[in-house]
């Protein structure tokens, strides 16, 4: 039966009990929308959460957000097709730029009391670099969404034989229903519950997947004999001189262009995900956010990589002849594993990692287009109640422009590499400005604009030359890489040498957003458990960077 199953199409065979899971699910999810809805009162509750989370929720919000298409469909494609080097994108890419985010950054945001990290922008270096920077959220925002949007639908027409578009439809309308009713509280309480289900689903796959290849040995074995033992490595084939790993990138550049600017700028500057970190209710709650985050982040890739390994070891030859799309493996070992009832709990699993996906998008797009955009340049001096309004209506904007960029989303082998290639357009330029701009008062509003702008332009003009041209790359997983690279240099020297024919702020207005200016008050809001040992952001940091090295360890 597993040996029919593997040789045909995704088809789940879904039994009664399987919808059963399914329906109170979704009933759960719409219940909650309408019990958030009950506590929104202003447009503050509506977009923050009236910055009153504790950090458990937001912790856990913050990684569930991140649990949706990337993290599930994609990282399994990139566990089958590149193999254990995908650890790359968690112990390097992910959490030291969590840490860093909880032990720097945070004070900077969370201190300064903005709503949103374009406001940041504009408290930083004025108007014309803010608003670029809110555009450019937004479209970014809105093509992954799309991502999210197409995800789901894969794992619906599987499991209904829907079509595409239909499948594409209704899952854009359960999250437009749940974030319009109850806002970011709404799509805070569902990625708390959907990071259960989500473990839930995807442990029985990976511990089935295990099995029925003979354990971690028999996995081991089967990946050597059709992939080569590199496919178990991290590391190996990234010496200058010896590119043979299948990133096509040397260490240097993993470490620079992913490590450092793809992570660091998704993870520091990305309001998706901060916007969590933003409605916790003190300063020790939105430090520490990401920080508990870090902790099961570490984890992840034992229920998203290895079933990805176990896909290419058992449907290899279906990747290779094109009947399957790496995006497939994690719905096809579903179809030829699992058992009705379990069945249900996966697919379940599924569909709430890409709701938490969508969701993330279209709440911090409906929050900066709102304050950001609508109120700061459109609409100024309105009621609150207008704001709130308008970012329900904004909601709806969101999720139907999200249902035209799925379809985009579907052109993608591989939806890991188109996300990381929007990353090296708008996340590594934002945090070469950030970076350059924290640490240096000189920085000024036309050296942050210029670079900034001129940050997008060149990683979009390097992948044209590498579409053009494949040569110039080994993979397109390199040339995101690279063209971060480029990216962050462009800013740093634009925006020095922009700022130096340039007038900078007075120093009076930088207090609190450039390091060394002013004094930012880490502990004036705390409560007496924020002072616990085991709470300490400096402990929980060292914890996970100390992790990040003992899981590399097996894989050298």
């Amino acid at each position: 039966m597993v040996l029919a199953a593997a040789n045909e199409g995704i088809r789940l065979d879904l039994g009664w009990v399987d919808y059963l899971m399914i329906i109170v699910y979704f009933a759960v999810v719409i219940g909650i929308g309408f019990t958030a809805r009950k506590q929104v009162r202003t447009s503050m509750d509506f977009f923050l959460s009236g910055r009153s989370m504790p950090a458990w929720i937001t912790g856990l919000a913050f990684v569930s957000a991140n649990l949706g298409a990337t993290e599930i469909l994609g990282m399994a494609a990139n566990g089958a097709q590149i193999g254990m080097a995908t650890l790359h994108y968690y112990l390097v890419g992910a959490v030291p730029a969590m840490v860093f985010l909880g032990l720097v950054m945070m004070p900077f945001y969370y201190g300064s009391k903005v709503r949103s990290v374009p406001e940041f922008m504009l408290r930083r270096f004025g108007k014309a670099p803010h608003l670029v920077n809110s555009i450019a959220f937004a479209v970014s925002n809105v093509l992954i969404a799309g991502i999210n949007l197409y995800a789901m639908a894969i794992v619906i027409e599987a499991m209904l034989g829907w079509p595409e578009w239909l499948a594409i439809v209704v899952s854009a309308g359960f999250v437009l229903v749940y974030i319009t009713l109850g806002g970011l509280s709404s799509a805070i309480y569902n990625e708390v519950m959907q990071f259960f289900v989500i473990i839930a689903g995807l442990i029985p796959l990976t511990i089935v997947g295990l099995h029925r290849v003979g354990g971690w040995d028999g996995l081991s074995k089967a990946i050597t004999e059709t992939q080569g033992v590199q496919h178990l490595q991290a590391w190996a084939g990234t010496g200058f001189g010896d590119v043979t790993n299948p990133i096509g990138a040397n260490w240097l550049a993993i470490v620079l262009g992913l490590g450092f600017v793809l992570g660091f700028g998704y993870w520091t500057t990305n309001f998706t995900e901060v916007q969590r970190a933003f409605s916790a209710k003190n300063m020790s709650a939105a430090r520490r956010t990401p920080l508990i985050a870090a902790i099961p982040k570490l984890f992840i890739p034992a229920i998203v990589v290895i079933p990805g390994l176990i896909a290419a070891a058992v449907v290899g030859n279906q990747f290779a002849d094109g009947s399957l799309t790496y995006n497939d493996a994690i719905p096809k070992l579903i179809q030829m594993y699992l058992p009705t009832g379990v069945l249900g709990v996966a697919v379940t699993g599924l569909l709430a990692s890409f709701m938490a996906g969508m969701a993330a998008n279209v709440s911090s797009f409906n929050t900066v287009f709102t304050y950001d955009i609508w109120q700061r340049y459109i609409k100024p001096n309105m009621p609150d109640v207008h704001y709130l309004k308008t970012g329900r209506w904004v909601t709806v904007v969101g999720v139907l422009v999200g249902i035209a960029t799925a379809f985009i989303a579907a052109q993608a082998s591989n939806i890991m590499t188109y996300m990381q290639t929007l990353f090296s357009f708008f996340n590594a330029p934002l945090f070469a400005v950030f970076i350059l701009g924290l640490l240096w008062k000189r920085m000024t509003t036309q050296g942050a604009l210029w670079g900034y702008v001129l940050g997008i332009v060149t990683p979009t003009i390097t992948w044209i030359a590498y579409l053009v041209n494949p040569d110039l790359f080994a993979t397109a997983t390199a040339e995101t890489l690279y063209g971060a690279i480029i990216s962050f240099v462009t800013v740093l020297v634009v925006g020095f040498i922009v700022s130096m024919f340039t007038t900078p702020k007075d120093e009076k207005e930088l207090g609190g957003l450039v390091y060394g200016i002013g004094k930012i008050d880490l502990h004036g809001d705390s409560v007496a458990t924020d002072t616990a040992w085991y709470r300490s952001p400096a402990l929980l940091g060292t914890v996970a960077l100390i992790l990040c090295v003992v899981l590399y360890l097996p894989f050298l």
